[in-house]
């Protein structure tokens, strides 16, 4: 019998949250390093649930409240070899390459700062992640302005020229 549930993820306003799937116990320090010679003024925590053996949450990360954070999360998902990274002070895109160039990363779900639910289900062996929601639904089409919009934010934040 499978149980099929969403597991909202509780991450600061100010935050982004990345959550994926990795398949050794070094992620939690691959991906330390990875964060911190990406993005070195970034915040983090980081949690990684180790599937096989002692099957512990692992955790990491240079800000204990967002560790804490990151750990709350994974054991809420209960998902094995799945990891949540919490980041302030960086944006996912400054950081996802890094993340899936490190070897034992097989996926990432979802990267964001929107409200989040990972659909997860459970059978008699344990948790795995089936899919995430995020933020809300689409309500139209975007128009002239707010394609000017979009074109506006993405050169005032950086992006684009």
């Amino acid at each position: 019998m499978l149980e099929m549930k969403a597991v909202r993820m509780d991450f600061p306003a100010d935050a982004n949250i990345i959550v994926g799937q990795s398949h050794f116990i070094k992620t939690v320090e691959d991906l330390y390093e990875a964060i911190t010679t990406t993005v070195p003024q970034a915040r983090f925590g980081l949690a990684f649930n180790e599937s096989s053996g002692a099957c512990l949450t692992r955790a990491e990360g240079n800000d204990q409240a967002l560790r804490d954070t990151a750990v709350r999360n994974a054991q809420a998902l209960a998902a094995g070899h799945t990891f949540v990274l919490v980041i302030q002070n960086a944006y996912p895109i400054n950081v996802l390459n890094a993340i899936r160039n490190v070897p034992e990363v097989c996926t990432v779900f979802c990267a964001t700062a929107n409200p989040v639910e990972i659909i997860v289900v459970q059978s008699g062996q344990g948790c795995g992640v089936l899919g995430v929601i995020d933020g809300s639904s689409p309500k139209g089409v975007e128009s002239q302005v707010d394609i000017a919009w979009r074109h506006d934010l993405l050169r005032k934040i950086g992006y684009k020229r």
